[in-house]
């Protein structure tokens, strides 16, 4: 007699993550980016905000390769260094 009970057996549904929860980097894709943004901290007494470039870079490599959901840069906290001006707005000459 089996000693496992199947009461109504759900069956496991799999979601994406939750937003801000992304998939590891089992194969050290971004690890160049993590070292030299995880340098920069430890160069700057972990303050992150003179380590902005470093930690762009690093979340633009995990989201080209699918480790995290794509994002504009701007929702991410970087409107101030992204290189795109927004179409709808006219150009001052």
């Amino acid at each position: 007699m089996s000693t496992a009970m199947n009461f109504g057996a759900k069956s496991f549904k799999p979601r994406p993550p939750d937003k801000g929860s992304f998939p590891l980097d089992h194969f050290g894709e971004c690890t160049a980016f993590k070292e030299k943004f995880m340098q920069c901290l430890r160069a700057n007494h972990f303050e992150n905000a003179l380590c902005r470039e470093e930690s762009k870079e690093y979340l633009e490599c995990r989201m080209e390769r699918q480790l995290m959901a794509r994002e504009p840069l701007e929702k991410l906290g970087f409107k101030d260094q992204t290189e795109e001006k927004p179409a709808s707005q006219p150009q001052v000459l």
